[in-house]
């Protein structure tokens, strides 16, 4: 957020944006017709001041609002402030002042202050916007008329790919296309150059000021990012930012600049549109430090920051007090044409902490102990709120790193109060004082201010889970999934059970005579030895930790202490440093840790979503061969969220999410097969043993570095390095008309179809008649599995279909990065390498055209089925669609040509994305399932949909071999049942322009 508190400047044009205290409706006669709020009896002053006015909906209920979770507070002032008798109506806001007795039995609706963007996710929803416009105008309508009503910020990062690192920096392959031959671009270095102090007698400075000019300028390091200090810890001279990031930069425009010119084109032409340009800021940590205001000022109205965004880890904004979660990208589109979020009242689960971790349990060992329990005791769909004497010990720092971990253990959001921490927490990065005050006054004239000392105004919760915080010892979590833990002090053991295990969640099925093989490979002409649990990639990245001084300034001091002892890592391991924003490579730099970490090979790389998507650079062909030779069980260690197989690498089938020290300190050991307590991390050049308590940062260490250099001139200079833009945005050119004028020769934009059989009026619900099953899956299938966000495969459907569009395997880019092609992300569906389908029975994104019976691509196989004009439905078991928030996973299936999904459970995100583009989400009665009922997925099957669908009703399924059988049909309130009624949310939202 700005020092100020003010909201944020846009970098691009957009024009002044409406004022969120109203409700946003459809159409200008329908304003006008606007009935009067029924609450502006609750309109106060604040401390007298009338350009300060506020609802006071504390006066609401009296014992009924005192009793309530601050979450539901939240929901409650939304819905008083934007009630107009039609799309928030006066019993809603009654509903959820009733919470406690309404919990779970009704829908109410959610107006979020604004709307978040990211670039994957986020260019489907404008490209949509864009095609929407297409299709009013087909239809007669007026397409100046469509405009994202809610106030939009879209961030453009997360298409970074590391072209360029430690080991790659030189005409690296590129797993993501792209032409790497362009020169790079010339950026001067700092204009206000200090002047240079003489070496006091050193010979042979080890810093990145060895090789320099006269003016002090690195000959390893040519190029600079502007406000980013890094200083020689051995000189103290300023020396320009690392080469790889502006080498990374420069491929990155040059990869993207189609989908770059058409967010500049969006940014011109709707209103409330913000872009923030490339190389600035990842989506949830720009939330967090740029965006978020914490209580927004319009005019003369104040009410609570809140906001929702596509992607699932929004809610790390939670951890300041700002409600939000994520949502799909077809429901942020509705919310940003001035539809509220639609959800059922949610139970709240108080989430009790006390204590005080240990000093070697970082936030993330409490975010992963945490997350265990939270899923043990099942909070899926709740709110989860944070009380007790526990909190007061946590920053907002590690609030925000626990909150950002919600989606894991499948709550909706966990959500701490604003109280003394936070408000600290502004003061130190600069908030405006005047600000800060008037933010005080209000929060606890409404009562959204909580005070630790008074546990008697503990609001009521759902259920209470007690966690002692001095019970927690670091952990890492994997090999395969970001819930199962492992206590560091059982890692070794714990590994060498995973090799033993039959192949699963956890086991590799490795046999006990080739458990200890060791393979020898020749690297850069050194001979190394690469066994099981050899550590081949080591990726410090942004997303969960960044957000955290703490975690990373520990990383750095140990890399300090660690190259001071004489200790290295390895070069064929694959190290990268992608930090959330330029303020961490701030505080990294001016700290004196960067250097240290760049010595060790962790280089910062860019700033954006890399390795944990996928986007790492390939492995050095000799390491992959030796892996493949022995079929070793690699490793990679990463401080992100996400570990499932397969994700970072092909060939490295062990994947461990672990704290930024311990992935710098497992990079250092070179395998994850030790016991840190009595094995060295490694030998000083004496021959002395290393241990890793030797080099591991001291709390108060910690503390002291955090409280010199995590200071407000950080934030101060964010805001500056976005008022001013990025040169490469400021001079791209993007075009201006109303419509977006669409290239059909181009490979990353493309207008997609949904609107090709768009009426003005729904069509009565069709039957679903002789549908054959595409996929017949098992349980937990995961976003990744449905719609992959790495690179694209060279044998699969998408690389087929852009060779013959002449792009040559270096151009082929990444998915997350052609979203806004619905013909690649088509090809994509379901184009996991992972994805074990029971047709098939092994791993391969494969099916069987039933028909013909022949084994088949996905895509290849829906293609055929399309053309016999044959519908498909899938079968699937427990918690189908679990993971990230990804529209695709939804928008891929129905282009496919999926009507349905039968699956014993579901992902609540992934449910509601199926229902938003038309797919019904179709559930197997408590106790059944496929195998159960003796489904072979072979069969035929038929479902009709009574005109009346209602939540929740039961619905007969038909087979050409005579068995019937009951589902639920899993809509949840009647508004899921409108938008499917209607084909989708994409065709209900256009139908409202019309």
């Amino acid at each position: 957020m700005f020092g100020d508190g003010s909201a944020p400047t846009a970098p691009s044009p957009s024009l002044p944006r409406p004022p969120p205290h109203v409700a946003l409706i459809w159409s200008p006669a329908m304003d006008s017709a606007r009935p009067e709020c029924p609450f502006q009896y609750l309109i106060e002053t604040l401390n007298d001041n009338p350009e300060k006015k506020f609802y006071n909906i504390a006066k609401l209920g009296g014992t009924k609002y005192d009793i309530l979770p601050y979450s539901i507070r939240v929901l409650l002032e939304t819905a008083v402030r934007n009630c107009d008798g039609f799309l928030v109506k006066k019993e809603d806001a009654m509903n959820i002042l009733d919470w406690k007795t309404k919990q779970n039995n009704v829908e109410v609706p959610f107006y979020p202050a604004r709307v978040l963007l990211q670039d994957f996710t986020g260019i489907p929803a404008m490209v949509d916007f864009a095609a929407m416009r297409e299709a009013v105008k087909n239809l007669g309508g007026d397409p100046m008329k469509v405009h994202p009503a809610c106030p939009t910020d879209l961030t453009v990062d997360y298409s970074l790919q590391i072209d360029f690192s430690k080991c790659a920096i030189q005409n690296a392959p590129n797993p993501g296309g792209g032409d790497l031959q362009r020169p790079l671009a010339k950026v001067s270095p700092h204009k206000a150059q200090p002047r240079k102090v003489p070496c006091r007698g050193q010979t042979g400075c080890k810093g990145p000021c060895d090789a320099g000019d006269s003016s002090g300028n690195s000959g390893k390091f040519s190029a600079q990012i502007e406000n980013t200090p890094i200083l020689c810890p051995f000189h103290l001279q300023p020396v320009p930012e690392p080469e790889t990031v502006l080498k990374n930069q420069e491929v990155e425009f040059g990869r993207n600049r189609e989908r770059l010119q058409f967010f500049k084109w969006g940014s011109k032409v709707f209103r409330n549109v913000a872009v923030i340009p490339p190389g600035t800021g990842m989506a949830h940590q720009m939330n967090l430090e740029y965006l978020s205001r914490v209580v927004f000022e319009v005019k003369d109205f104040l009410y609570p920051d809140s906001v929702v965004g596509t992607d699932s880890h929004t809610t790390m904004v939670n951890g300041l007090g700002i409600l939000g979660w994520g949502v799909g990208g077809i429901e942020t589109e509705a919310v940003m044409l001035g539809m509220p979020v639609a959800l059922t009242l949610p139970e709240v689960v108080g989430c009790e902490l006390t204590g005080l971790a240990s000093p070697l349990a970082t936030s993330i060992d409490v975010v992963l102990s945490i997350t265990k329990q939270l899923r043990q005791a099942g909070v899926a769909g709740k709110f989860v709120e944070f009380f007790g004497t526990g909190i007061s010990q946590l920053s907002v720092a590690d609030r925000t790193t626990i909150a950002n971990m919600c989606p894991e253990y499948g709550a909706i959001l966990s959500f701490f109060p604003v109280d003394n921490v936070t408000l600290k927490h502004l003061k130190h990065t600069g908030f405006d004082k005047a600000k800060l005050e008037s933010m005080e006054a209000y929060l606890k004239a409404v009562k959204l201010f909580r005070n630790d000392q008074i546990s008697s105004e503990e609001p009521e919760y759902t259920q209470i889970i007690q966690i002692d915080l001095s019970s927690i010892t670091p952990y890492v979590s994997g090999p395969k999934r970001p819930q199962d833990r492992v206590a560091i002090t059982d890692m070794k053991s714990d590994f060498q059970a995973c090799l033993s295990e039959k192949i699963g969640f956890k086991g590799f099925q490795i046999a006990t005579e080739k458990q200890n093989d060791i393979v020898p490979v020749e690297y850069e002409g050194n001979e190394y030895r690469l066994s099981h649990g050899s550590v081949v990639i080591a990726a410090v990245i942004s997303c969960t930790n960044n957000c955290n001084p703490s975690v990373m300034l520990a990383a750095g001091l140990l890399a300090r202490k660690a190259v001071e002892a004489g200790l290295m890592v390895k070069p064929y391991i694959r190290t990268s440093l992608s930090p959330g924003s330029g303020m961490v490579t701030h505080y990294l730099s001016s700290s004196g840790v960067l250097p240290y970490l760049s010595k060790l090979g962790f280089e910062v790389v860019g700033y954006g979503c890399s390795t944990c998507v996928g986007n790492t650079a390939p492995l050095p062909e000799a390491i992959r061969n030796a892996i493949k030779q022995g079929d070793l069980v690699a490793c990679g260690v990463l401080s992100g969220n996400k570990n499932f197989e397969g994700r970072l690498c092909d060939c490295v089938r062990a994947n461990y999410l672990a704290s930024p020290p311990l992935v710098v300190a497992y990079a250092i050991a070179g395998t994850v097969n030790i016991d840190f307590q009595t094995e060295p991390l490694g030998i000083d050049p004496n021959g002395k043993n290393i241990y890793l308590r030797d080099v591991w940062p001291t709390r108060e260490e910690l503390q002291q570095v955090e409280e010199e250099y995590v200071i407000s001139s950080m934030f101060k200079e964010l805001k500056e390095k976005m008022e001013k833009g990025n040169k490469r945005w400021n001079f791209l050119e993007a075009p201006e008309s109303v419509l977006f004028p669409w290239d059909l020769k181009s490979t990353y934009i493309r207008c997609p179809s949904f609107f090709d059989k768009l009426a003005k009026e729904p069509v009565s619900l069709q039957p679903i008649e002789n549908a054959h099953v595409l996929l017949y899956l098992g349980d937990s299938v995961t976003t990744d599995h449905i719609s992959p966000a790495g690179s694209i495969a060279r044998n699969s459907a998408a690389a087929k279909y852009l060779t013959n569009k002449g792009l040559t395997p270096r151009e082929f880019n990444s998915y997350g990065a052609r979203r806004g092609n619905d013909a690649v992300m088509t090809r994509g569906t379901f184009a996991n390498i992972k994805l074990l389908n029971k047709f098939i029975g092994k791993p391969a994104p494969k099916t069987v055209h039933f028909p013909s019976g022949q084994t088949l691509d996905v895509f290849e196989a829906a293609e055929l089925y399309q053309k016999e004009g044959i519908p498909l439905i899938i079968l699937a078991g427990k918690k189908y669609g679990l993971g990230s928030s990804r529209d695709w996973t939804a928008k891929g299936p129905f282009l496919l040509g999926v009507k349905a999904v039968i699956a014993e459970s579901y992902e609540k995100i992934h449910k509601g994305h199926l229902i938003g583009i038309g797919i019904a989400p179709l559930q197997f009665l408590p106790g059944e399932n496929a195998n159960i009922l003796g489904l072979t997925g072979k069969e035929q099957f038929s479902v009709s949909f009574p005109q009346e669908l209602f939540p929740g009703i039961t619905l007969d399924i038909k087979t050409n071999t005579g068995k019937v059988f009951s589902v639920i049909a899993s809509f949840e309130n009647d508004v899921e049942t409108t938008i499917y009624k209607h084909g989708g949310i994409l065709n209900y939202v256009a139908r409202r322009f019309l």
